[in-house]
């Protein structure tokens, strides 16, 4: 089973992040592991075409460095009051997905915790927000945050595919709810049936086949669960459609308030980037927190 021992949190002082941070410390203080607060001051003037007027920009780096610190220091000391945990603060300056990867990298941590939505709007507008520029780095899980922290995660859906980075899925869902339902997931993709249509089957072979597909299914996620230590708390779902619709549907009908799923499974490649991954999709669609491992499966 993996563990959670280091946790980077990304703020940017702004309502969303703030959410962010309540959500990681209290993970931290859920399994015990010391919480990093990261803050990357990301003036205008490091993007190209987008550079302030010397008369508009009146502090130096530094200056800049030491007030956000100040301010980040403040949000430590009030979280290890009123939690008990280990917090360390740093500030950065550069761009926010590229300082935010590094650091992770530097500090061995198991989780990095970050929100949809941040303060420069228009920012992202011109350059892609910061969590799908990270999303494109093979880090540690990510943790999208969307919904205030009002207690840990009671209801956990895990999506996986089969492929390699199941396990690590599966794992994580289940360390996540930390003894709550967890739902396990696996979409026979429209595609499949479409490509029985497509052989000139008639109905009941189509019929015959989508069931020994859900049937081979279910043996499969018998495998896997059995190779992580398979929990009573989880609940098998096979079902057939568009696995992004299929998954966002699911986590509606059950609450949810985590998704898990891997960020690259089967398929991958060029037609992710073109046409968008399950898991970008559903990173972007889904109305609860999202946790996506890396292909890794660390």
């Amino acid at each position: 089973m993996p563990s959670l021992r280091r946790i980077v949190a990304a703020t940017d002082f702004s309502g969303f992040s703030e959410r962010v941070v309540q959500r990681a410390a209290q993970l931290a203080k859920q399994h015990q592991a010391e919480l990093y607060l990261l803050h990357v001051v990301r003036p205008l003037d490091l993007y190209p075409g987008l550079a302030l007027a010397p008369d508009e920009f009146k502090h130096t780096d530094q200056d800049l460095l030491q007030a956000e610190q100040t301010r980040l220091d403040a949000t430590a000391a009030s979280l290890v009051s009123e939690l008990g945990i280990q917090v360390r603060t740093v500030t950065r300056l550069g761009r926010a997905h590229a300082e935010i990867a590094a650091y992770v990298q530097e500090v061995s941590a198991d989780l990095v915790v970050a929100g949809v939505r941040g303060e420069n709007t228009l920012m992202d507008l011109f350059l892609g927000s910061t969590v799908s520029r990270l999303l494109r780095v093979d880090i540690c899980p990510v943790l999208i945050v969307r919904n205030p922290a009002d207690g840990p995660y009671h209801q956990v859906l895990a999506a996986v595919d089969f492929s390699p980075v199941s396990a690590a899925v599966a794992a994580h869902a289940l360390m996540f709810a930390d003894g709550a339902p967890v739902h396990m997931l696996h979409v026979l993709g429209s595609e499949v049936e479409q490509r029985l249509r497509r052989a000139k089957l008639n109905q009941v072979d189509i019929t015959c086949w989508l069931t020994k597909l859900h049937d081979d299914a279910e043996k499969q996620l018998d495998a896997l669960l059995a190779s992580i230590g398979k929990s009573p708390a989880v609940v098998r779902l096979i079902q057939s459609g568009f696995a992004p619709a299929a998954i966002c549907q699911c986590i509606g009908d059950k609450q949810a308030d985590l998704v898990v799923l891997g960020r690259h499974g089967y398929g991958g490649g060029l037609q992710d980037w073109l046409l968008g991954s399950v898991s970008k999709d559903v990173a972007f669609a889904a109305t609860c927190d999202v946790l996506l491992i890396s292909k890794s499966g660390q």
